[in-house]
């Protein structure tokens, strides 16, 4: 008898202990467990995006129990993605995230679109652990309105084996005249076999590729000036000075010395396709080679960490881009937002994504720290290319950027085809621009 109540005593306790857990459960994962869907409109290319979002979600689900969180994001192409982002956020469509190009910031930020993150991003505390210049990039007038969450920048790119052949020594390549007599020697080494000696960038991105020389000579492209006729203090274009004039004319050099501009660009493949012996490009040329040969590339392809300088004493310099993640005005979950946003670029997270793709970081603790012997022994000439991040520069970003580009742009094609001399078309580039800009 005593074993008998002793288990019925058992199976009441059994039933209590589970009615009451599946009510909790209940409590906490069914009735209360709030449904949110976080949108964003990211460039391509998909497989970014994939690691990023499905890692992130995955902690970001683990921090909220009460939350049934999902992440919907569309993943378009480039020349699409800036287009969409303004349409939707104009129209106030409701979106949590977006992917934004460096110097698309200013205007978005000024048209009213993008959150202000400072005080999320001063809380967080980690802006010491970004190089200072991806830091300061995604801010615009002193307030932060997203995170460049990688890099890339631009270097010198060489078929070791053509120019072997055709007897010309890589550390010719880095000063300007040596760059100019090396051109000369592959352009008539190779020219029966279809090979050019060196590219040169004649594409709508071709400032980019003179912005280096203005640096490095001490130049600028705008400077912060007093006087404006409404905003009071507003910049100004400078790119026309002594050093800027002196830039372009070491483009013109090249194109009086063989050297042709090309006028379609295909982001370091005619590189790979062994089209020209020696190519000034971004670090995604990596990405053109199959990920099996990266192990055995430095082989066939060096890398100098530069552009060619006017001499030895002056220090090289280069351009960086990437891409930064803000979260649009229109947001209803700004917080949460600002939480998986935090998470994508977590070390832990991101890096696996950089692995991947052979993209550059923006944070010292992946560029510098722990993270960093990973992503040495898996990109190519690596410690290389991060040796230039501290060192370069970046675009304005402010909103008439993009019109300053296509002055910059004629000024530069004027001069390749010997239209005007380079003071002349800078001089009349930089009047369009101060029109541009209010003066």
């Amino acid at each position: 008898m005593k074993i008998y109540v002793h288990s019925i005593s058992i199976l009441v306790l059994l039933v209590f202990v589970t009615f009451f857990l599946q009510n909790n459960y209940l409590e906490v994962y069914g009735q209360a467990q709030k449904q949110v869907t976080l949108t964003a409109i990211v460039a391509e290319p998909k497989e970014r995006w994939d690691i990023l979002f499905e890692k992130a979600l995955d902690k970001l689900k683990q921090n909220h129990p009460e939350l049934d969180i999902k992440v919907d994001y569309r993943v378009l192409p480039y020349d699409a993605t800036r287009t969409q982002i303004l349409t939707s956020m104009a129209g106030q469509t409701p979106l949590d995230l977006i992917s934004v190009d460096q110097i698309w910031l200013g205007e978005f930020a000024q048209g009213g679109f993008l959150t202000d993150i400072t005080d999320k991003a001063n809380d967080w505390g980690r802006a010491n652990e970004w190089y200072p210049t991806n830091w300061e990039g995604g801010k615009y007038e002193n307030k932060t309105y997203g995170i460049w969450s990688w890099t890339d920048v631009r270097a010198m790119w060489y078929w070791k084996d053509l120019l072997k052949e055709a007897g010309v020594d890589p550390e010719n390549l880095t000063t300007w005249n040596g760059y100019i007599e090396s051109a000369k020697k592959l352009n008539d080494f190779l020219k029966d076999r279809g090979i050019q000696g060196v590219h040169l960038v004649g594409a709508a991105h071709s400032p980019d590729m003179w912005y280096p020389y203005l640096w490095m000579l001490g130049g600028q492209i705008l400077e912060q000036r007093d006087n404006h006729p409404t905003k009071g203090s507003y910049w100004y274009p400078v790119f026309n000075s002594s050093e800027g004039v002196k830039a372009l004319e070491f483009l013109k050099q090249q194109v009086d010395a063989g050297i042709s501009p090309q006028p379609n660009h295909f982001w370091g493949q005619e590189f790979a396709d062994k089209k020209f012996a020696v190519m000034l490009e971004g670090s995604w040329l990596l990405g053109t080679f199959p990920k099996n040969e990266w192990t055995s590339l430095d082989e066939r392809i060096g890398m100098l960490p530069l552009f060619p300088t006017p001499s030895s004493n002056v220090n090289t310099t280069t351009m960086m881009g990437g891409w930064i993640l803000s979260i649009p005005q229109s947001s209803p979950n700004k917080d949460l937002a600002w939480e998986l946003l935090t998470l994508m670029v977590d070390p832990e997270i991101l890096t696996p994504m950089l692995l991947q793709e052979g993209y550059l970081p923006t944070q010292k603790p992946i560029g510098e720290g722990n993270y960093s012997s990973q992503l040495n022994s898996t990109i190519p000439y690596y410690s290389k290319l991060i040796s230039m991040i501290p060192e370069a520069h970046s675009r304005p970003n402010i909103p008439e950027y993009p019109q300053i580009a296509e002055n910059l742009k004629q000024a530069i094609d004027e001069v390749y085809f010997n239209i005007k001399a380079p003071k002349q078309a800078l001089d009349d580039a930089a009047k369009k621009t101060a029109e541009i800009l209010g003066w």
